[in-house]
């Protein structure tokens, strides 16, 4: 039955301490989630830790948040622990190498905070034409494939590339050298 329930409508189960409507939600999302953090770290029993993380903090919080696109805000829950982890480590030969950072030794007190990062990232988004502005949110947000937007868009996979990579080369142009650090490595690398 709740199988055919929409996020929204899960959600509002979910405010109303539906343990189900939670489940589904879990079934829905939990698997692309755990795909997505391995394809970043790498390590099968850390990513399912940062799930559990996620999941309970989820329903911690059912009754005051106001989640208006549950995927965008699950995948931004992914980032931002995957973010907290490598804050909370020693990187490794591997990790870095992953990470493609250049110079490790850069002051933690200069690195940006995720959600400044991601503050910044969404305020050069808001700025940009209304067509690029929606192919660049579909695409990193919503996490549709090029050749999903070109059908939705009735427009060529490639006119889907070329906006996104203007989406991009205005994001860079807007942020500092710091900020790129981590978007690269975070937030666009894994998704382009």
């Amino acid at each position: 039955m709740l199988k055919s329930f929409s996020d929204s409508e899960l959600l509002s189960q979910i405010a109303d301490d539906n343990i189900m409507a939670f489940e589904e939600i879990y079934k829905r999302h939990a698997s692309k989630m755990l795909l997505y953090a391995l394809n970043i770290l790498n390590n099968k029993d850390v990513c399912e830790d940062l799930m559990q993380n996620i999941f309970v903090d989820f329903w911690t919080k059912r009754k005051i948040t106001s989640i208006k696109n549950l995927e965008a805000y699950l995948f931004r829950a992914v980032k931002f622990q995957v973010f907290k982890y490598f804050r909370s480590q020693k990187f490794s030969n591997e990790d870095l190498t992953r990470l493609n950072i250049v110079d490790v030794s850069i002051n933690a007190a200069k690195k940006l905070e995720y959600d400044e990062l991601e503050s910044a990232i969404l305020n050069v988004v808001s700025k940009l034409p209304p067509r690029c502005k929606e192919i660049f949110e579909l695409s990193r947000y919503e996490h549709k494939s090029n050749k999903e937007i070109a059908e939705a868009w009735n427009v060529s996979i490639q006119a889907v590339k070329n906006q996104i990579s203007k989406a991009l080369i205005a994001i860079r142009a807007n942020l500092h050298k710091e900020e790129l650090l981590f978007i690269f490595q975070i937030f666009f690398v894994y998704h382009f």
